[in-house]
């Protein structure tokens, strides 16, 4: 297990030769960055690092655990993932409030980070079937009504999470449909699997978010109040000649679901 980090006005130890990452290899029980996760993740549930306190720096972390700047902002990735602190240039890492176990914090800048949230998360598939368009969902979906789709439904789980926290449905194009094949031994995000199986770039995602009612079946997946409000999420991957290759469609509990974008102003 590695050690917890310990606040200090002195200045942290470096290393000594030899003893490589003596801190965060003590247990061997996964990734370095994850036992770094977890030394500061156990700091902050004990109070070590209250509510609104900032964490050591990255180079303070790197010293404290005898490991590299790089495993120190993976392991700040992951608890920025798991909503236990936040970061900005020029104020730094914050500890912020716990939220609710189930709940999931959806933080996007660019298509990667697409990829970031969705394997960062386990799916359940449910069914996997072709359909045809028909008027209602080339409403819902954005798509031809008429066209042949393959259909994928099913729950998504935060990690270690015990209840969804969302139904996704996904739409892809007939022609990328073949990535059906892969899918019982894949619960990261699809759309990869189409670039790579048919050299294919993914350029731009739509996005589209409207507020609705859960349907019965999904209350009592998600184990909500039949009148509980949702999110619809609809993200359309376009690829470069602005043919659709995969249309998502996420229904999420308002209280369940983050959503986080940034926005940059452009110079020039």
């Amino acid at each position: 297990m590695v050690s917890k980090a310990k606040t200090s006005s002195r200045r942290p130890k470096t290393a000594k030769s030899g003893s490589a990452s003596t801190h965060a290899r003590s247990a061997n029980t996964g990734p370095l960055y994850l036992q770094v996760a977890r030394a500061l993740k156990d700091g902050i549930v004990s109070g070590e690092y209250p509510v609104g306190s900032q964490l050591p720096t990255e180079g303070d972390l790197s010293q404290r655990f005898a490991v590299s700047r790089h495993t120190v902002r993976e392991a700040l990735r992951r608890l920025r993932e798991d909503c236990l602190v936040s970061s900005r240039q020029g104020v730094g890492t914050v500890v912020v409030p716990l939220r609710d176990s189930d709940s999931y914090l959806h933080s996007i800048n660019s298509i990667n980070d697409l990829v970031t949230c969705a394997t960062d998360t386990r799916f359940r598939i449910e069914s996997i079937k072709m359909v045809v368009v028909d008027e209602k969902l080339a409403a819902r979906a954005g798509i031809p009504s008429g066209d042949e789709w393959l259909k994928i439904c099913g729950f998504r789980y935060a990690e270690e999470a015990e209840l969804p926290f969302c139904w996704t449905e996904y739409y892809i194009n007939r022609e990328f449909a073949a990535v059906g094949r892969l899918l019982n031994r894949h619960s990261g995000p699809i759309f990869p699997l189409i670039e790579d199986m048919f050299g294919q770039n993914v350029l731009e995602v739509h996005q589209e978010i409207t507020a609705a009612l859960i349907s019965p079946a999904q209350a009592r997946e998600f184990k909500v109040d039949p009148a509980t409000a949702v999110l619809e999420v609809r993200d359309t991957y376009k690829l470069a000649d602005d043919k659709t290759a995969q249309v998502t469609i996420s229904v999420l509990p308002a209280s369940r679901y983050h959503h986080r974008v940034t926005l940059q102003r452009v110079k020039g």
